[in-house]
């Protein structure tokens, strides 16, 4: 995965409560697991008014156009802003897939089931938790300003707005690490190699009956 240290980018506001996985990445398209290939159905039965299904092209397709994402002053957007209980539901990992595949790479909420939550940092994605007052002055600041942007900075652990706020969030530094050095858990272990090799090596010498 590619690392994320910083990011700054357009702000899409998500305005809802209780988003669960199954509105991100409905269920007819878990029948890939290839992960690839699901950011253009992101928020499909939100985004289109016809049925949708894996493979089917957006072409020809009848989008919704009160939805916010087919709103023209929102494309382009990589950094989205919702409410509380984000990514509730099933634990569902094509819903981050879908999520960064269609360009988001900051997720920024008042709080996120904890499933959802760890396979966002799995998968590259930052989730950034501030509180309803925070997320609040946010969403206004985004509806008044066409082009919103914030830059997030991870080493800093800090979310600044464009006249220079800067409001501070929390994020395991286990979960940091994943981020920062864009790496998956298997990432992670096989950073070990020659640690778990002499490991193994020096069990067996002990244990030769193994």
């Amino acid at each position: 995965m590619e690392p994320l240290v910083s990011h700054e980018g357009l702000v899409a506001p998500l305005d809802r409560d209780n988003v669960d996985t199954d509105a991100i990445m409905p269920k007819q398209f878990m029948k890939s697991i290839a992960r690839t290939g699901f950011g253009p159905y992101l928020f499909d039965e939100w985004r289109y008014r016809d049925p949708g299904y894996y493979g089917k092209p957006a072409a020809g397709r009848t989008p919704e156009p009160g939805f916010v994402l087919n709103q023209p002053r929102y494309a382009g957007a990589s950094v989205l802003l919702a409410r509380r209980n984000f990514g509730c539901g099933s634990s569902r990992e094509h819903a981050p897939w879908a999520l960064h595949q269609y360009g988001f790479r900051v997720l920024i909420a008042e709080s996120f089931a904890d499933i959802f939550f760890n396979n966002c940092c799995k998968n590259g994605l930052l989730p950034v938790r501030l509180d309803a007052a925070r997320i609040d002055r946010l969403m206004a600041a985004v509806d008044a300003s066409p082009g919103y942007r914030l830059r997030v900075d991870l080493a800093a652990q800090t979310v600044t707005t464009p006249d220079g706020d800067a409001l501070a969030f929390d994020l395991a530094p286990a979960l940091k690490t994943l981020l920062l050095e864009g790496l998956d858990e298997t990432g992670a272990t096989l950073a070990h190699a020659d640690a778990i090799r002499a490991f193994e090596a020096a069990h067996l010498e002990r244990s030769p009956w193994l």
